[in-house]
């Protein structure tokens, strides 16, 4: 039987102890209440704030439960947050890969577009933001529903529509894409929304690893992948490079 973790039995202790109390606590009444180090309490207080679940008043020093236990139900940031977060990364995308750039996040059952990067270039192009996508169909998407096993039940469960002929409407084969893209960190999906587009996606994660988004790249067949329908490695390392830059800010804030 594998053993228990003690670090996460003390910080749900801490959490206890102050959720019990009215009174915010400072840091020694926390180890003294506890029968731990000082030091090791501080810790543990600093992680539990780092991840929203504590508050800590500036001015008394003295601590509370936070905001991030009410967003447990959530993804724990606001759409808008992410957005904020990703302006910077996107448009440094959309440069570097010379492709229309999409930030989205899974919302009942869909992708929904929450930034949307112009290709850099004169071609007509029309705003995306708000656009909702099919997860199943869409690099995005894949990415999403390949971290979030309810959300890819739900979508099973409400069928996988065809989009052309190359879209996954098969439980299985989605299953198996899904694995891949959870394997290597990235999603490609290739003629399975639309006729002659190709899409390339990472993750955007937050504290733990938890995935509250997906940022990528799309555009003709011909630009994203070789003749073999392959993605070409130059895009995919500006895709998950973008990914991780949003994911360091979105885990900071």
């Amino acid at each position: 039987m594998p053993g228990m973790i003690q670090s996460i039995e003390r910080s749900s202790a801490v959490l206890r102890l102050l959720a019990a109390g009215e009174d915010r606590l400072r840091v020694k009444e926390i180890a003294d209440a506890l029968g731990l180090p000082k030091s090791t309490a501080h810790s543990i207080l600093r992680t539990l704030e780092h991840v929203g679940f504590v508050e800590q008043d500036p001015r008394t020093a003295r601590y509370r439960l936070g905001r991030g236990l009410l967003e447990l139900g959530s993804a724990g940031i606001d759409a808008n947050e992410l957005r904020g977060r990703a302006l910077n990364w996107a448009d440094a995308l959309a440069a570097r890969s010379g492709e229309e750039v999409r930030l989205g996040v899974l919302r009942d059952g869909e992708v929904i577009v929450v930034h949307h990067v112009f290709r850099p270039d004169d071609s007509a192009q029309s705003l995306d933001t708000g656009v909702r996508l099919p997860a199943h169909a869409t690099a995005l998407g894949q990415v999403l529903l390949a971290h979030d096993a309810t959300a890819t039940e739900a979508a099973v469960a409400g069928g996988l529509d065809a989009y052309t002929r190359r879209t996954v409407t098969d439980r299985r084969a989605l299953a198996r894409a899904l694995a891949e893209t959870r394997a290597r960190g990235w999603g490609l999906s290739v003629e399975e929304w639309r006729p002659g587009l190709a899409a390339i996606a990472a993750p955007v994660r937050t504290s733990g690893g938890l995935v509250v988004g997906a940022v990528g790249i799309a555009g003709p067949v011909e630009r994203l992948t070789d003749t073999r329908r392959q993605a070409r490695p130059g895009l995919v390392e500006h895709v998950v490079a973008a990914a991780r830059s949003i994911s360091r800010d979105v885990a900071g804030s």
